[in-house]
């Protein structure tokens, strides 16, 4: 799964009893299109992410609610029974790697942020300043 999106809201970071982190929230994608009547309509879909351990931390630091990210993952589909006794599904996407596409505060990215001297430019036609999971040194 691949996605680009618009962060909904700051991700929630926490740690497991066994003091893993984990980092969740959600991102919009948009689509416009113009109906059989000549009417522009627009639908947003919101995508649960989640992800583990140092992915979770470095998504807590750097991310927040308005910024535009890139994320790949796979999809995982959890059920439980809540105490009501209802089965309840929920689907998310277990992220496996994340790609800033804006800056910490949203706007495009290149501003001075504070973004890491080890981000790299975004494979688009204009530059931007970002950080690929994959090359931050642990």
């Amino acid at each position: 799964m691949m996605l680009i999106g618009n962060m909904t809201r700051d991700p929630e970071v926490r740690a497991t009893p066994t003091g893993r982190s984990v980092a969740s929230f959600s991102i919009a994608t948009n689509r416009v299109w113009t109906d059989a009547n000549g009417q522009k309509q627009k639908q947003a879909e919101f995508h649960n992410v989640v992800f583990w351990a140092k992915l979770a931390d470095i998504c807590g630091q750097y991310l927040k609610k308005g910024q535009k990210i890139y994320v790949e993952g796979r999809l995982q589909t959890r059920e439980w029974t809540g105490q009501d006794g209802i089965k309840r599904y929920r689907t998310e996407i277990i992220g496996e790697n994340m790609i800033m596409l804006s800056s910490r505060q949203g706007g495009p990215a290149g501003d001075s942020s504070g973004i890491p001297s080890y981000a790299e430019e975004a494979p688009q036609e204009t530059a931007e300043e970002v950080i690929k999971v994959e090359d931050i040194p642990f």
